[in-house]
């Protein structure tokens, strides 16, 4: 009896030892779980916040892109009407400041050659000297010594009028960038209000004053303003820069036709000794 009383408590010592042990163990394991939870949860929020910056760089717009998205929004009608007017007034803007440029030479080394060369050769080798330089100002020249031998008078009439056909090249094309200036703006506001009017039917139509409709509408019509006042204020830039290179032109065309008179007045003298 004894024997049996003795293994019956060692078999249920055994259990309790077994039990605590299988316990213990399931513990351990639900705290590793626990923590490799942990740990993943950790990894993806540090990789999700890594990713967010690249996602937001990658959703940014370039300026090329916004523009081009705002061209489509404000309607092709319109819009394409002021980028034609935009690209005509620069076309006739970059031509004008080419020949501009080319126009504007060093007149007192000119003047200095045609006195050389009246104190060396006489008329016919200004004459060639003028021939052989470009720009407006050298043009004078000519028609001024091609008219030496009906004096002085004729040469000073053929001057100024030769003068005023020089002018007429350099501000050839002036009067169509002016154009386009007033052009732009007012095809902008043509597209705003027509815009307007679209919007207005569409309110009309779909019996509902919705905020997002006429804020639409309006954001839409607005576009065709904005892009024509911006084409007017490029071409504006461009058009003040040309009138100033004109102007500087022609001072010193009218400076160079009195010392071309000049020299001419003590060559006669010097002819006439």
């Amino acid at each position: 009896m004894r024997k049996a009383l003795s293994a019956l408590a060692i078999s249920a010592l055994m259990l309790m030892f077994s039990s605590t042990s299988i316990v213990a163990q399931d513990e351990q394991t639900t705290e590793v779980q626990s923590e490799q939870t942990e740990a993943q949860a950790q990894e993806q929020s540090e990789t999700s916040i890594q990713a967010t910056p690249v996602e937001e760089v990658q959703e940014e717009k370039t300026f090329h892109q916004i523009i081009k998205e705002k061209f489509i929004e404000g309607g092709p009608e319109f819009m394409g009407i002021v980028l034609i007017a935009l690209i005509l007034g620069l076309a006739i803007s970059i031509e004008r400041i080419i020949y501009l440029n080319l126009a504007n030479t060093n007149n007192e080394k000119l003047i200095a050659k045609v006195e050389d060369a009246l104190n060396s050769g006489g008329i016919e080798k200004a004459k060639e000297i003028c021939r052989n330089t470009r720009g407006p100002v050298a043009s004078i020249f000519y028609q001024g010594l091609d008219r030496y031998s009906e004096g002085i008078d004729i040469v000073e009439k053929s001057i100024v009028s030769y003068g005023g056909v020089m002018m007429g090249q350099l501000e050839r094309g002036v009067s169509w960038i002016s154009l386009f200036i007033a052009l732009a703006p007012m095809l902008g506001f043509m597209g705003t209000v027509i815009g307007m009017i679209q919007a207005f039917d569409a309110i009309e139509a779909a019996g509902d004053i919705s905020p997002s409709l006429v804020a639409g509408g309006i954001k839409v019509a607005l576009l065709t303003t904005v892009f024509g006042l911006i084409v007017a204020m490029i071409l504006q830039v461009f058009y003040n820069y040309i009138i100033a290179k004109i102007d500087s032109i022609t001072n010193s065309m009218e400076e160079a036709s009195i010392s071309l008179i000049d020299l001419l007045v003590k060559y006669n003298h010097k002819q006439s000794k």
